[in-house]
């Protein structure tokens, strides 16, 4: 995610949402200012149970990274489960995310 990401901004509600939830989220802000990420926190609230930064774009290209956001689904055994590109939505949510979630939870 990045502060100066529309989609990402888009998709922060249903991300609070599942942190509220209980989900837990790790993310990594991209090719950002560090006070900009901050005060778009700061801003709309942080629903991360920890954060990176990939100031530089590196490790996004290790990943294989398009665009952000994207989010991808680790299970237990540290596996890649599913990903998206792009905003995760409600619809995301309940269409894509939510069985990956309970598929790896009943891993």
């Amino acid at each position: 995610w990045a502060s100066w990401c529309a989609p990402c901004r888009a998709e922060h509600p249903t991300l609070e949402r599942l942190a509220a939830e209980g989900l837990p989220i790790y993310v990594v802000n991209y090719k950002d200012d560090p006070s900009n990420a901050l005060g778009f926190l700061d801003e709309l609230g942080n629903p991360y149970v920890a954060m990176g930064a990939d100031r530089t774009g590196r490790m996004a290209l290790d990943w294989g990274v398009y665009g952000v956001p994207e989010t991808f689904v680790v299970d237990g055994k540290g596996q890649v489960v599913l990903r998206i590109a792009g905003p995760v939505t409600s619809r995301v949510f309940e269409d894509r995310l939510r069985p990956a979630l309970e598929a790896a939870a009943a891993e």
